[in-house]
């Protein structure tokens, strides 16, 4: 069982991002459901949540890698739709036709696993959990949330992840489910006591051993090489058209929002690299 509170790097996220209320919302839920799945990693291994659906976020990208680190990007971040019933309207934003990739690079020097589902409602946890039961042959709950405070930051946010493993004892694996279904609102648990509240609520009379904890974090990993790098991919015709068009390049990071500038002259020893090694 995992649990976390991710409400410092979702608000460092959404601010660069100029974020809209829903859209924060959505990509809230899925920085935590990216921070929970990239704690089931082993060292050195990362993995990305690609949700693309037809509402008008578009696509919404989410990394994660097993030290902590988490990132996410939205293609539409002013994006908005109208609450329902009291709730955030995190499905229709996302919109509710589409689908969930999970990519996962083992670092083993190979091509990524590649796993991708329909999305079942396009709250973010729930297609998480169906992914993990369908792709994966895992039983999985998945629980998530972000709120606002009266400043409208984002105050709280985070969630559980459970699995049931093929040992569990079914008594146990029963009364976490029964008390996942009792549980008070996630963003209440999170604002009195954190993750460690909403550990102590999941088991409750169960026994339990805490394993590990770590700090999620914001770390985006872009640099002037690797950009360099994604140019090159281009070839050289088409950097050689944008060289003439626009007279050099500048590129900005999905993640970060960074921007990095290429001149005339760079390009052009770009292009005289990528005729070198096409």
């Amino acid at each position: 069982m995992l649990a976390c509170s991710t409400a410092e790097l979702t608000r460092e996220i959404c601010s660069l991002h100029e974020a809209s209320a829903t859209v924060s919302i959505a990509l809230g839920r899925g920085l935590a459901g990216g921070a929970l799945m990239g704690a089931l990693l082993k060292s050195g291994q990362r993995l990305a949540l690609k949700f693309e659906a037809n509402g008008p976020l578009g696509k919404m990208i989410i990394e994660a890698d097993s030290d902590g680190a988490v990132r996410g990007s939205v293609a539409n971040p002013l994006a908005e739709a109208e609450p329902q019933g009291g709730r955030w309207n995190v499905a229709d934003v996302l919109g509710r036709a589409g689908f969930l990739t999970v990519s996962k690079d083992l670092g083993l020097g190979g091509e990524p696993y590649h796993g991708i589902v329909q999305l079942r409602s396009s709250e973010i946890g729930d297609d998480l959990a169906y992914y993990l039961a369908d792709s994966e042959q895992t039983p999985t709950a998945v629980g998530l949330s972000a709120a606002f405070d009266e400043t409208g930051q984002i105050s709280e946010c985070g969630g559980f992840l459970v699995q049931a493993l093929p040992d569990a004892d079914e008594s146990k694996l029963e009364a976490v489910m029964a008390n996942i279904t009792s549980l008070p609102p996630l963003s209440i648990i999170l604002r009195e006591g954190g993750p460690q509240k909403l550990l102590e609520l999941l088991f409750n009379t169960v026994e339990y051993t805490l394993l590990e904890t770590r700090l999620p974090f914001f770390s985006c990993g872009c640099s002037r090489e690797k950009v360099e790098r994604a140019l090159l991919s281009f070839g050289s015709d088409e950097l050689r058209d944008m060289n003439t068009k626009e007279n050099g390049a500048d590129v900005s990071c999905e993640f970060c929002r960074r921007t990095y500038h290429f001149d005339k002259i760079h390009l052009e020893k770009l292009i005289e690299a990528a005729n070198t090694h096409p």
